[in-house]
């Protein structure tokens, strides 16, 4: 299937998974690219009209030496230079669905005529997502002031294929396409990560036999939260069927603020969609061309402004947002790992004591050592989630890049959090599993799904073995959920 592009609005997160994460490609409708010529030909008489039109990287030159104005003969010219200096960024790369998503979201600048470049740019762009491979984007040593590290690589070949114009070099590698892809792809995946979270903090539920009444539905309206009243309610549907002999008096705090915490969750959710949907559609090219019919009468020919568009404020707060609460439910799971190994608070049998014996144990078991492991993946979970300030640059020395863009940097760290979530939601699921084997009893048939799935990559421990690379495969499995590209 092909997704159809007519305005900036039509790069929605749908888009991007349709695009970046089931590889669909893209086609430019023909209203937009009448639209793209209309303005590339207002944006021409426009600079041909005023002479003493100042506007970054057409009438001047580019970087430190913007303060020097280019003259007519001299534009052409400077149009064509290679910024082979800008692909200076090396290091394991970005995957392949944030690639596609970075050159779907680089279309909002063309779509509209905000650009300001020959059809046949943005034609050129579309065309990388028609299937082949996309150039490799270093993930890391993404320090720049705005993205052109990240952008010079992706689009490089195109100013070595094309003779550029006046206009098009800068409006492929300044903005900020990256952070809105970036924001896209982490909401996508915390959309999935979420519900494996609440399924299996259901299935730990069921396994400790935690009082249903922590999650009734009375709760929801005297909480009076939207997102708290969501989990509330998945986790009362994952419940459904729930057995019973449960305890009589409360669970502990890890229990029962579950659906706080996952309320939280969706909470950070909601803000990385909101900003993923503003930034996939937003215009940040630098400089902006605002077409006549934006610019108003006083404008015939359009406007061009200078801007800091390209620096994307919302992005690393969002992405800060998810990875804390990744981290925060890495700790939920290392306290309902050790509550449930522990019969004296979880009454139920010694999970821990496999072989019954006392004597040929040093009472730990395989299962025991698991929780060491949850607590280290919380450490890294929660090293990964602190807070991504403003990083300042000096590449410029006393020049203009001063600020560097945090967005690559923010989402680094919130994959690497979110990862360490899967790692200790698998551990965690494994515990509950044995749990439930060892008391005979069935999970709900809304977990079912889930414990078999468990028990196909780590089958009940019956006798100590290694359990670290079945441990491992499941993990992998779950991320591999959260990275599915089955419709959200």
């Amino acid at each position: 299937m092909t997704v159809v592009l007519s305005r900036r609005a039509d790069i929605t997160l749908d888009a991007v998974h349709r695009v970046a994460w089931r590889g669909e490609g893209v086609r430019i409708a023909e209203t937009a690219l009448r639209r793209i010529a209309e303005c590339r030909a207002a944006f021409l008489r426009l600079i041909d009209t005023d002479p003493d039109l100042v506007i970054y990287g057409v009438t001047t030159a580019m970087g430190e030496l913007a303060d020097r104005r280019l003259q007519p003969e001299e534009r052409e010219r400077h149009a064509r230079i290679k910024a082979f200096a800008a692909a200076t960024a090396f290091g394991n790369p970005l995957p392949e669905r944030v690639a596609r998503g970075i050159v779907l979201a680089r279309l909002a600048n063309f779509l509209e005529g905000h650009a300001a470049t020959t059809p046949r740019i943005a034609l050129a762009v579309a065309a990388m997502l028609d299937g082949g491979p996309l150039p490799l984007v270093p993930a890391s040593g993404q320090g720049g002031a705005g993205e052109i590290l990240a952008l010079y690589p992706l689009f490089a070949e195109l100013s070595t294929r094309f003779d550029l114009e006046v206009k098009e070099r800068g409006s492929l590698i300044n903005g900020s396409p990256g952070a809105a892809a970036l924001l896209a792809d982490s909401a996508l995946a915390a959309r999935n990560r979420i519900r494996l979270a609440e399924t299996v903090f259901a299935l730990s539920i069921e396994a400790f036999r935690a009082p249903l009444e922590h999650y009734d539905p009375a709760l929801e309206p005297l909480w009076g939260d939207a997102h708290e009243a969501a989990a509330l309610r998945n986790l009362r549907a994952l419940l459904d069927g729930a057995g019973d002999g449960r305890r009589s008096y409360q669970a502990p705090i890890s229990y029962r603020i579950v659906p706080r915490l996952l309320g939280q969750a969706h909470r950070a959710l909601a803000a990385a969609e909101q900003a993923a949907t503003v930034s996939l559609a937003a215009v940040t090219d630098n400089p902006i061309y605002i077409p006549p019919d934006e610019a108003g009468p006083a404008y015939p020919n359009g406007r061009c402004l200078s801007t800091g568009g390209y620096h994307n404020a919302m992005a690393a707060p969002a992405l800060d947002d998810l990875a804390a609460i990744w981290a925060d439910l890495c700790l939920l799971c290392d306290r309902h790992s050790s509550k449930l190994l522990a019969g004296r608070v979880s009454h139920l049998p010694d999970l821990l004591m496999v072989d019954r014996d006392p004597a040929d144990s040093d009472g730990h078991g395989s299962l025991g050592y698991v929780p060491m492991a949850v607590t280290g993946y919380l450490e890294q979970a929660k090293a990964a989630a602190q807070r991504t300030l403003l990083p300042g640059t000096e590449a410029a020395g006393a020049g203009q890049d001063d600020v560097a863009a945090p967005a690559f940097l923010a989402w680094a760290k919130e994959e690497r959090a979110g990862r360490c979530l899967d790692a200790a939601l698998a551990m965690l699921a494994v515990i509950a599993s044995q749990a439930l084997h060892v008391t005979s009893r069935a999970a709900p048939p809304p977990l079912r799904s889930l414990v078999d799935e468990v028990r196909g990559t780590v089958p009940p421990v019956e006798e100590d073995r290694v359990l670290g690379p079945e441990l491992g495969r499941l993990a992998e499995r779950l991320t591999q959920r959260v990275f599915s590209t089955e419709e959200p």
